[in-house]
């Protein structure tokens, strides 16, 4: 679409690109410190409630949803854990969270239900999020007046605005539309995927349990009490359609050790998908008046369940940013976005590719990778230190404004 061209025009002070968690908690917190906003979104509503994600939450991500005025549901559904399971060589190990940390948890609640609050807070204030938006493209964030366009309902549409927040995910058109000079990028892709079922069965344990076995890595999860979430590390040539339900279980018991496998209730998957695994960063996450938070700009393995927690602190870092310029009139907040962004970024991947690197089977580590492993795991398990390390990073490490 040219400048010239006739098109619906409207007006925001930030336009956020992406209604996935972390496009919709920006949303919800500029807004309650009266930061107007519109939200514009390529898929539907039903789409992105669809979406299937993790749902381990740290205390951090719990407050900024309680700060956003979304967590009633949260605390009422969610379960607590304080601690969970490294299950090696037949024996499970207990990492007590709370005792290591201080008192520190992590709530177990699922990323679609924190979409879902979200999605109707917004609703309710009757604020604009606008679905189904195709050929989304942003122009002059380099400058001091940006704006986006995208056709909706067969209409060209133009939002011209302050700043643009690009929460679209890792294959939107935000990174994708930074001068590649501009930019530079990490990445690590590992060699195996996660095949993942969900099913309405109790879970095997009322914590998580991560599992190292000769065959495998394998997790075992849960949503609810009733509602169970397993994995299992796959190759990247696996495809859903390649594992029957049975052979998912006959799989997973196979790597449980054996008490836990005895306890293991089966049944019908509701969903099955195989998701392969990469650390990724974009540095810098500022480019002119554009700002990119969550997966466009970085991607963790899910093994530390940390995905979505640093989505959460991005925003939170972002929202405290954009509020100051608006209440302030400073701008310290935003040039320092980045660096801050980043600096927690980097902390969670280390943690991430650690947690990876100590689980999983790697084929071509050969003999020393493998004894590298167990010696690893030997000293975490002998260390209160080692352990006070792993727990600290897993409940969250705090948010460093300095």
């Amino acid at each position: 679409m040219s400048a010239h061209s006739t098109a619906s025009t409207m007006r925001a002070q930030v336009a956020i690109i992406g209604a996935g968690p972390s496009g919709l908690l920006l949303g919800q917190i500029l807004h309650r410190a009266g930061v107007d906003n519109i939200i514009i979104e390529r898929q539907s509503a039903e789409h992105v409630l669809g979406r299937i994600r993790a749902g381990v939450i740290e205390q951090t991500t719990a407050d900024a949803l309680d700060a956003a005025g979304v967590g009633e549901r949260m605390h009422r559904e969610g379960l607590q854990h304080d601690g969970f399971d490294l299950s090696v060589a037949g024996h499970r190990h207990r990492i007590d969270l709370s005792t290591l940390t201080g008192g520190k948890h992590v709530t177990v609640y699922g990323q679609t239900e924190i979409t879902r609050d979200l999605m109707a807070a917004r609703d309710a204030a009757g604020l604009s999020t606008l679905y189904e938006a195709q050929s989304t493209a942003i122009h002059d964030f380099d400058g001091p007046r940006p704006w986006v366009s995208f056709t909706r309902n067969g209409v060209e549409q133009r939002i011209h605005c302050d700043f643009i927040a690009g929460c679209d995910g890792y294959h939107g058109v935000c990174r994708a539309s930074v001068p590649p000079g501009a930019i530079q990028t990490f990445e690590k892709v590992y060699p195996f995927g996660w095949l993942g079922l969900l099913a309405d069965v109790p879970p095997v344990s009322h914590e998580l349990i991560y599992v190292r076995s000769p065959r495998g890595f394998a997790l075992c999860s849960m949503r609810s009490p009733t509602r169970s979430r397993y994995y299992l590390q796959c190759s990247l040539g696996d495809g859903s359609e390649h594992w029957s339900d049975e052979a998912f279980w006959a799989e997973l018991r196979r790597r449980l050790d054996p008490e836990t496998a005895a306890h293991l209730v089966t049944g019908p998957s509701i969903e099955k998908s195989v998701a392969p695994l990469r650390s990724f960063v974009a540095e810098p996450m500022r480019f002119g008046r554009l700002f990119l938070a969550g997966d466009a700009a970085h991607i963790v393995p899910p093994t530390g369940a940390k995905g979505l927690n640093l989505a959460a602190s991005d925003v939170q870092y972002l929202s405290s940013a954009l509020i100051e310029h608006y209440t302030e009139r400073s701008d310290a907040g935003l040039d320092h976005y980045s660096q801050h962004a980043l600096a927690r970024v980097w902390k969670a991947e280390r943690f991430s590719w650690w947690f990876t690197s100590l689980m999983h089977r790697f084929p071509e580590g050969g003999g020393f990778g493998e004894r590298m492993q167990e010696a690893e795991l030997a000293y975490l398990f002998d260390s209160p230190a080692a352990q006070r390390t792993l727990a600290e990073n897993y409940v969250g490490l705090p948010l460093v404004t300095h």
